[in-house]
């Protein structure tokens, strides 16, 4: 067998030349997970945080205390509401330093069935104030008023004393581009459906030494937003919803037994359930371009390569994560103050803002505010912005019903809403009644009636 020179010539130099091909069509990954590489979805207006409890927190609420607006971000809470029905407004200007007419109001309602069991219901509408439309030289045609909205409704239910699930069907409705079907063939309003499910667990710690003081644990878990793709036109290519896993955690301290003061802690995490951009070589430039292949994926297989694609490994997943966590004081469930901060890596958004929010109560009424503060040079839609929100909340048979539960005068109530024992009564001083020795009671003579039996 002769040995061909020229032959493995050929072969090393056409090895050599695949390896430099491959080496320009690649980056390191380090390099990709520093790389800007946000994830986009459709309806981004899913996402944002319409409780303005919540707003004043950091954004944080899968595992706080429930309210009227309590299950825009976790269901499964409102199994543990104490009032029986209540219905919530709020309402939230939207780039407000740019525009006057965007804005997102938020409308909810809530009943409770025999206290584990809870139904809700949600209507969201995202204004994107008006655009003039022009024709090709310019020339003014219509004015369009885009808009955007969704509606759900959902169960909770409560088993035993600390854990609840719940579920919840949204549909969604985006109208991004009013009318264009007639300047555009086959542009067309977006519609979808999603689903939300939800967990809950909240723990009381009573003081076992008899203080004055108990805690309270909470831990939440929400998928939200899992559902069918959008899309505007014809395109057999579909966006992905903003579906979403977001865990809570609450740390909340009663600091007496009248429950006038408490303290909370809560921070949550949240990561989109949609797949990351990837990037191919392109031969004419001879670069890295972002590609658009991941959009073919189904739902579910979208859900799990979440986890797993990003093309900058293991570190560029981390970067998706983002974080919020606030703190908020309560007085006589009358007054509060609170604060919180949001962290989005800046890779995937770098939004990073600082809030603070304040609560009013009276009677049935209650009054939530939350102002934004940028930490960072990205802008945000809400910056230097109040929001507001305002709920009312009752119990059935109004004032009779919280006077018929009201606790006897004996009783001392706790915080977590269960009731200690009245205090032992002293066996040595014998009152009126009292039978310390166990026997037979005596039993007072009544004076004999002198107008006889009946008559007074």
């Amino acid at each position: 067998m002769q040995f061909n020179g020229k032959k493995c010539l050929l072969v090393v130099l056409s090895i050599a030349g695949s390896v430099c091909a491959f080496a320009q069509s690649t980056v390191t990954r380090a390099e990709l997970a520093n790389k800007v590489n946000t994830i986009t979805t459709a309806v981004p207006f899913l996402r944002i945080v319409g409780d303005t409890r919540s707003g004043g927190m950091g954004d944080v609420g899968i595992a706080i205390s429930p309210d009227a607006n309590g299950a825009q971000l976790n269901g499964a809470k409102m199994a543990f509401i104490d009032k029986d029905f209540g219905v919530g407004l709020s309402f939230t200007p939207w780039l407000k330093s740019l525009v006057g007419d965007i804005y997102l109001a938020n409308l909810t309602g809530y009943y409770r069935i025999k206290k584990v069991q809870t139904v809700h219901m949600s209507l969201r509408y995202f204004s994107l104030g008006q655009i003039q439309y022009t024709d090709e030289v310019g020339n003014n045609t219509i004015q369009v008023h885009p808009n955007e909205l969704f509606v759900d409704a959902g169960y909770s239910r409560r088993f035993g004393d600390i854990a609840a699930v719940g579920a919840t069907l949204r549909f969604i409705y985006s109208n991004i581009a009013p009318n264009a079907g007639t300047v555009i063939p086959g542009n067309k309003p977006g519609i979808a459906g999603a689903a939300d499910i939800t967990v809950m667990v909240d723990k009381h710690f009573e003081n076992k030494k008899g203080g004055n003081v108990s805690h309270e644990l909470l831990w939440g878990m929400a998928i939200t937003n899992l559902g069918s793709k959008m899309s505007y036109t014809s395109n057999v290519v579909k966006d992905f919803l903003p579906a979403n896993l977001g865990i809570g955690f609450g740390y909340k301290v009663h600091l007496d037994r009248e429950d006038k003061h408490t303290v909370g802690a809560y921070l949550d995490v949240n990561k989109l359930l949609v797949p990351t951009p990837q990037y191919v070589y392109d031969s004419a430039s001879g670069t890295n371009k972002p590609s658009t292949t991941y959009k073919n994926q189904g739902v579910i297989s979208g859900v799990i390569s979440s986890f797993y694609d990003a093309p900058g490994g293991a570190t560029e997943e981390l970067h998706s994560i983002s974080m919020g966590i606030g703190a908020e004081y309560f007085y006589k469930k009358m007054f509060g103050l609170r604060i919180g901060y949001f962290y989005e890596h800046p890779t995937k958004g770098n939004r990073k803002f600082l809030t603070v929010g304040a609560t009013i109560k009276y009677n049935v009424a209650t009054l939530h505010m939350s102002y934004l503060v940028p930490t960072s040079n990205q802008r945000n839609p809400l910056d230097n912005t109040f929001s507001f929100s305002l709920t009312f909340e009752f119990m059935k048979g109004g004032q009779k019903k919280a006077v018929d539960e009201a606790p006897a005068d004996n009783v001392t109530p706790t915080p977590a809403g269960r009731q200690l024992p009245p205090p032992s009564s002293n066996p040595l001083k014998k009152g009126k009644g009292d039978n310390p020795g166990g026997g037979p009671q005596e039993q007072e003579k009544s004076e004999p009636n002198p107008l006889g039996n009946g008559q007074q």
